[in-house]
């Protein structure tokens, strides 16, 4: 029985197809997986972010974390989908994050020196990465009784790192276009909800959450 197989499909929001950046991951439905998938969905359905994101009683860490991960995959996707055409090689040439901020792409395996690039680029690098990650059976197995890799959370905090620079970049040189598709609320609220997650487990070092500090600081402090 698969428990984490992903199939691709196209994303709906009410009537209006909305493109996705990538190819959408799907969990299947029956799965265990799919089932923690959906107590995650209900439990933000309370409005309590700091609730929904605590490891449900009897659940695996691996596993709560490899769904969210996925999920998290899918929104950024989506947010990003949304805003392609004014993130372009000309209005972005380099992947910045304000000012201060720039990041150069390196894989490890097919690009190992850091290399400067667009913006655009830049994701495509980064979300074709994750993808490909995903994908990964010994990464992200879809069998019950395949168990995780030792390393698994390392590289989960590795793919949530440099999902972070995407919403980074989206706050900090296209807020005007989310604003202006009336798509910040969206955006706040997926943010806040990665923020809560990676913050219950310790995720994403401090230092790699600078750029969106304020921000943070903004969208947490009411919740303390």
């Amino acid at each position: 029985m698969e428990r984490n197989s992903r199939t691709k499909g196209p994303e709906f929001i009410g009537n209006r197809s909305s493109k996705t950046f990538k190819p959408k991951k799907n969990i299947p439905e029956g799965s265990h997986q799919y089932e923690l998938l959906k107590h995650a969905e209900a439990t933000l359905g309370s409005g309590n972010l700091r609730m929904a994101v605590m490891l449900p009683d009897g659940e695996d860490l691996n596993e709560w974390v490899a769904v969210n991960t996925v999920d998290f995959f899918n929104q950024i996707n989506m947010l990003y989908g949304t805003i392609t055409d004014f993130c372009t090689e000309e209005s972005c040439p380099v992947m910045s994050a304000g000012p201060k901020y720039e990041y150069h792409w390196a894989d490890g395996t097919n690009i190992k020196k850091p290399i400067k690039c667009s913006a655009p680029k830049y994701i495509d690098y980064l979300m074709t990465w994750v993808q490909d990650q995903l994908d990964d059976e010994t990464l992200f197995p879809s069998k019950i009784g395949v168990p995780f890799r030792r390393n698994f959370m390392s590289v989960a905090k590795t793919i949530l790192k440099r999902l972070f620079r995407v919403y980074a970049h989206i706050y900090h040189q296209h807020f005007d276009s989310v604003m202006q598709l009336q798509e910040e609320a969206h955006l706040n609220t997926s943010f806040k909800h990665f923020i809560f997650f990676v913050q219950e487990f310790n995720l994403i070092d401090r230092k790699e959450l600078v750029p969106l500090q304020e921000l943070i600081d903004k969208l947490t402090t009411k919740d303390r």
